[in-house]
């Protein structure tokens, strides 16, 4: 189990899951507040912005690759369960497929795509922002945390690889 390919892998994980942790930390903790402080229509069309331009190569390679990364190293782990670290390399997976993934898909994009779909200074945009602001946070929350606990069963998973 302690190969260089892993201790490497793990490393770059702790990195992928570290660097999406903060960026679900800047929407939790202000940026999504600081939308809700400003006009509906502005906040509205900020989000819409962002939701564009997030979907960019370094964006989804440091997203989906995390995720790659993560199916990738679990899979060794499961055949070597006796070792220390497969436990942590394993909900260090679950915590970044289900807690980053999964709530993404299934819960962030079928909002930002309902969001990207109103005319900001339409009354439709109005509810949809008040509902926006109501359902995608607590979603986001979720992720900020998953990713950060991600991060830290793969910074336990690499001490594991020592013992």
């Amino acid at each position: 189990m302690n190969t260089p390919i892993i201790t490497f892998g793990l490393g770059l994980l702790i990195l992928g899951s570290a660097v999406m942790a903060g960026l679900f930390f800047v929407f939790s903790n202000f940026a999504m507040n600081s939308f809700a402080r400003i006009r509906p229509e502005a906040g509205i069309s900020a989000m819409q912005a962002i939701n564009v331009t997030i979907v960019n190569p370094w964006f989804l390679a440091l997203f989906l690759g995390t995720a790659f990364g993560s199916v990738a190293i679990a899979a060794p782990a499961l055949f070597q369960m006796s070792h220390p670290a497969s436990v942590w390399i394993l909900a260090g997976a679950l915590f970044y497929c289900i807690g980053c993934i999964v709530v993404t898909g299934a819960c962030n994009v079928p909002l930002n795509n309902l969001l990207a779909a109103v005319d900001p200074a339409s009354a439709d945009g109005l509810e949809m922002w008040n509902r926006y602001l109501r359902e995608w946070l607590p979603w986001n929350h979720v992720r900020t945390v998953a990713t950060t606990l991600a991060g830290a069963a793969y910074l336990v998973a690499l001490w594991k690889l020592k013992e």
